[in-house]
């Protein structure tokens, strides 16, 4: 039995392309799903790997669903690799608290994340008073060490001037990726520069991808040049800790682990407890102090919601 992978899901047809196929126009086959699946509650989803057969109207079935490595809630996706975390140093503004947010709900997947900081050239530029006094070119500098210090890959990107673009299509070679953030950091702009033989207006691209006031929202995998796919969502911008629990947030903070090893108590919260490494790493700066602060206002947003739910 042929094996493929979903890469749109639309009006209850499913779009697989088969193993070793190219994804180009009229390389898929459209396959409904077995009833057993609606019977099940199981969705298939864009990124599954599936078994399925063919039919004698040219159309096809899904059969089985392989076993997923990740899974995605909003958008709805299976087997991402990766998440570009897109941040704009300005317009608006590049809140790391959110970013840490972000940075928390992706650690808690298990999946691989790029940051990507857009609008870059408007720091080079200057602006006559146009940037906000708290971002400058050294601060972004700070940031940008910090991240990375952590473990994290950190591209600069202005899709005006086309920079950054051929970085980031190097992370994403060979993946499936999505992307997160905000909205009006530049992730449409981004996706524009990045998806092969694509030359619309953001606008436009909303239109083509479903995003349109009058278009049918789904999810679609496109290629990318050099490889890889990602996903035509613009990417999700809305987060809570329904499925983080407190002691489980520390995991969520790759420069905490090593050093909770250290802390008297199995399951330390970071928080009161004697002897606790982590709040000793925070008051000598070995963690940044903005980090440790975001891990107690997600500690009590977590501890706030349980009460409530």
């Amino acid at each position: 039995m042929p094996q493929g992978s979903i890469v749109k899901a639309l009006s209850g047809y499913y779009y697989v392309l088969p193993e070793g196929a190219a994804l180009e126009e009229g390389n898929t086959v459209t396959c409904r799903g077995r009833g057993v699946f609606k019977n099940k509650k199981i969705t298939p989803l864009v990124g599954d790997r599936v078994m399925y057969e063919e039919t004698e109207n040219g159309e096809g079935t899904v059969t089985e669903i392989l076993p997923r490595t990740s899974e995605l809630i909003r958008p709805p996706i299976a087997n991402v690799n990766i998440v570009v975390l897109v941040f704009s140093v300005t317009e608006p503004v590049l809140n790391l608290q959110l970013l840490d947010k972000f940075l928390v709900h992706i650690e808690h997947t298990g999946i691989d994340v790029v940051l990507c900081f857009t609008k870059s050239d408007l720091l080079l530029e200057g602006g006559g008073g146009a940037l906000p006094k708290e971002m400058t070119m050294s601060e972004l500098d700070r940031i940008t060490a910090l991240y990375e210090a952590i473990g994290y890959p950190v591209v600069r990107t202005s899709s005006r001037m086309g920079v950054g673009v051929e970085a980031i299509l190097h992370h994403l070679e060979g993946t499936i990726s999505v992307f997160a953030g905000q909205s009006g950091v530049g992730k449409s702009s981004l996706l524009n520069k990045m998806i092969a033989g694509i030359d619309l207006e953001t606008n436009e691209i909303s239109q083509r991808l479903g995003r349109g006031k009058h278009t049918t929202r789904h999810v679609e995998l496109l290629p990318l040049e050099g490889g890889g796919l990602v996903a035509d969502t613009p990417g999700f911008s809305q987060l809570d800790f329904m499925e983080v629990e407190a002691d489980g947030l520390g995991a969520c903070f790759r420069e905490f682990a090593d050093i909770a090893e250290g802390c008297r108590f199995r399951g330390c919260l970071h928080l009161h407890e004697p002897d606790c490494k982590v709040r000793d790493a925070a008051a000598d700066g070995t963690i940044a102090a903005s980090r440790y602060e975001h891990y107690l206002l997600f500690l009590a947003e977590i501890k706030d919601r349980k009460r409530r739910y």
